[in-house]
This record gives structure tokens, C-alpha cells and sequence, in this order.
């Protein structure tokens, strides 16, 4: 019980990666004013969460089909991301640095993700 065969989301670099993020998502999020607890941050946090959650139900017993839909899930929370680190940016909420830094990270997971789709549809067309 509780083997690796059970978990198969652990295998995909794309969840770990995702896993990754989140974990920088919460520390830069923290330092946010009070102001965006509920706001800005939250939806940050909530959508940084989602993407490694959905790769992990979509890997969970699906159909390539079901996989796919989780892993446009994943990706559009990636893209939703993107939007959310700029604004936090232009707000004066993340330093130049960090902000390079958690956009290089967002775009290795954008790519991992999106690889792992193509993968999944490709076996579908077989």
C-alpha cells in the first residue's frame, strides 16, 4: 500500500515543478501588503495550487481525454498566473528580481506542462 504505483503524478516533472512553484508562490505572497490577504494573494495562491492539483487528478486512473482536460486546466491556471505576477509587479509588490525569478520558474512549468499534453494527445490520435 501506499506505493509509488498508487501516486503516479509524483513521476511527472510537470507536478513536480508545479510543486515547486507553489512553494515560491507562498513565500513572495507573504510578503504582500495586509490589504491583498484576501485579495491578490489569495487568488495567486489558490491559482498557483490548482496547477499542480490538477496534474495530479488528471494522472489519477484517467483516460488520455480526461488527462488532457486536467492538464488545460493546469496550464490555463498557469496562464491566469502569469497575468497575476505581472500586476503584482507593476504594483510594487515583487521586487525586479523576484519577479524574473518567478516567471523563469512559471515558464518552466508552462513548458513541462504543455509537453506533457502534447504527449497525452499524441497517443490519443494513435
Amino acid at each position: 500500500m501506499g506505493g509509488k504505483d498508487q501516486k503516479p503524478h509524483r513521476n511527472l516533472l510537470a507536478w513536480q515543478k508545479g510543486m515547486d512553484f507553489v512553494i515560491e508562490v507562498y513565500k513572495l505572497t507573504r510578503d504582500f501588503p495586509d490589504r491583498e490577504l484576501y485579495a491578490l494573494s489569495s487568488q495567486i495562491r489558490r491559482a498557483a495550487l490548482f496547477v499542480p492539483s490538477n496534474i495530479a487528478e488528471g494522472a489519477a486512473d484517467r483516460t488520455p481525454a480526461q488527462f488532457s482536460h486536467f492538464l488545460s486546466n493546469a496550464l490555463g491556471s498557469l496562464n491566469e498566473l502569469d497575468t497575476q505576477m505581472e500586476l503584482s509587479f507593476r504594483l510594487g509588490y515583487l521586487p525586479e528580481e523576484e519577479y524574473n525569478n518567478i516567471s523563469k520558474l512559471l515558464d518552466e512549468c508552462l513548458a513541462l506542462t504543455y509537453g506533457l499534453r502534447k504527449s497525452i494527445t499524441s497517443k490519443m490520435r494513435r
